[in-house]
């Protein structure tokens, strides 16, 4: 289903996507979707629905760089792609890609969560 009308008032959230190769990125920036592990689809489902916007921050496993950002487009549905195979991967949800672009994790050193023991972002 699609993005309801997005609420001003209410908050943005972000998400670090870890992928583990390349290959899901470029399918991803190719159609448009993306998949998850079945643990964070709760989360984000949540996030779409209680937030003015979600943003889905990505990279590959040791890549020490960021490939790009999209926006979550679409809730987390039933639906599986043969893109990603069956290891281990919930739904397809639509993401509306922004940037894409390597980025180096030292470009975001100055940024620190504070959901993760004020850790550096990357």
């Amino acid at each position: 289903s699609e993005s309801p009308t997005r609420r001003p008032y209410m908050p943005v959230r972000y998400f670090i996507m870890k992928s583990s190769n390349l290959q899901n990125i470029d399918i991803s920036q190719r159609k448009g979707v993306w998949s998850t592990t079945p643990s964070n689809e709760r989360k984000l489902n949540r996030a779409f629905w209680a937030s003015s916007i979600v943003y889905l921050i990505f990279s590959v496993q040791g890549s020490g760089h960021f490939q790009g950002f999209a926006r979550m487009s679409s809730e987390i549905g039933c639906e599986k792609s043969p893109d990603w195979g069956s290891a281990g991967f919930g739904g397809v949800f639509k993401v509306e890609w922004i940037r894409k672009e390597s980025i180096p994790f030292q470009f975001a050193h100055h940024l620190l969560n504070p959901w993760n023991d004020n850790k550096k972002v990357q």
